[in-house]
């Protein structure tokens, strides 16, 4: 642990960031595979679901939680089985 006030601030806020991080990532990927379940099993709600996820992805690859290629690959992913 650090010893300095502004070192043990950074850590704390690097913590939260991360924790943050991993939450907006997770419910993007639980987003994807709602949509993608959605899709195979042709449920009523499959446009709202792809909307959603496709939503979550942008958000993801603004704040540079995944590559843009790889949100636009997965975008094309959900758009090409819808």
């Amino acid at each position: 642990m650090p010893n300095i006030k502004s070192a043990i601030k950074r850590v704390t806020t690097s913590n939260k960031a991360h924790d943050a991080n991993i939450s907006q990532t997770n419910d993007m990927r639980t987003a994807v595979k709602n949509a993608k379940a959605a899709i195979e099993n042709n449920a009523d709600n499959k446009s709202e679901l792809v909307q959603v996820a496709v939503k979550k992805i942008d958000k993801a690859a603004k704040s540079n939680l995944i590559h843009s290629n790889k949100a636009d690959r997965l975008k094309s992913q959900i758009m090409k089985s819808k």
